[in-house]
Parts: structure tokens; C-alpha cells; sequence
């Protein structure tokens, strides 16, 4: 596979629509008594998840671009204390960064100067193609669940 066709991959795959259902699938069309309800046997909500992949994301796209990056308590600073979000907005809001933070990850995937096998220099070994490849497999695990959860709601239309 040349350089160009893998960079090509990496970038559709952040927003992978060919095998299930994408994020946007997963979040869109929630309505806002669902947002914060956990399943029974479920120790999660759609906003926990929601906010579960935008932090993690975030994370990911900060260790990759960040000198000064500053490694997150896991698992702590990586799920939100409550299970609903404080508003409408900060559902939008949400959904919006984690859109945000998946095109930089994507123009981080095509930049021809950035090479996708070298170590992340403040890292402890890590490479870039490794980093975008964890982000795609989190964001796909993370989307069955709110799709899970959605369906366990009687929230989700196929």
C-alpha cells in the first residue's frame, strides 16, 4: 500500500461509514430525556459515552500535536461524573468538538510531513499511525455501544 492510499484509509476510517453505523448515526435524533438515562444492567448513558469518545479523542489528538502534552488519570479524567448533560447546548457542544477534533485528526492523517511511523517524540514509543489507528478502533467499540444503548432505549431507528 503506497503512503498516499494509507493516509487516504486512515481519514475515511476516522468517520468510517462502510461497516455499521457512524457517529453521527449514533448521536443524532437522541431525544433529550434519553440522553442522560442508563440502560438497565448498563453502567453508562449516551451522554457518559458521548463524552467518553470526545475526551478520549481529544486526548489522543492532544499527545499527537502537543509538546508540552500532559498525560490524563485514567479513568477519571476520561468519563464524565454524571450520567446527563447539564443542558441541551452541552450535548451540541459536545457533538460539535468531537466533529471538530476527528477533522484534525484527519488533515493530521493526509499531512505528507508528518510521517506515520515515526515515535511521537514526547511519547514512550508510540507512533502516529498507531495513535490514529487507537482512535478508530475506540470510536468504533464506543459506537456500538451508543447504538446499545439507543436500541435498549427504544431510541433507535435502523
Amino acid at each position: 500500500m503506497s503512503d498516499q492510499a494509507l493516509r487516504d484509509l486512515l481519514s475515511r476510517a476516522l468517520a468510517w461509514q462502510d461497516a455499521h453505523a457512524t457517529f453521527n448515526d449514533a448521536v443524532s435524533g437522541i431525544p433529550p430525556e434519553l440522553r442522560g438515562r442508563q440502560p438497565a444492567k448498563l453502567p453508562y448513558s449516551a451522554w457518559q459515552l458521548l463524552e467518553h469518545l470526545r475526551i478520549t479523542q481529544r486526548d489522543i489528538l492532544d499527545f499527537c500535536v502537543d509538546t508540552d502534552y500532559k498525560e490524563m488519570k485514567w479513568p477519571d479524567d476520561y468519563w464524565p461524573s454524571a450520567a446527563a448533560p447539564p443542558s441541551d447546548q452541552a450535548w451540541e457542544q459536545s457533538v460539535g468538538a468531537f466533529e471538530a477534533d476527528r477533522e484534525a485528526l484527519q488533515k493530521l492523517a493526509a499531512d505528507t510531513s508528518v510521517d506515520l511511523n515515526a515515535k511521537i517524540p514526547h511519547g514512550s514509543g508510540q507512533t502516529f499511525l498507531r495513535e490514529l489507528v487507537l482512535v478508530i478502533d475506540h470510536t468504533a467499540y464506543h459506537v456500538g455501544q451508543l447504538v446499545l444503548v439507543r436500541r435498549l432505549l427504544g431510541a433507535w431507528k435502523a
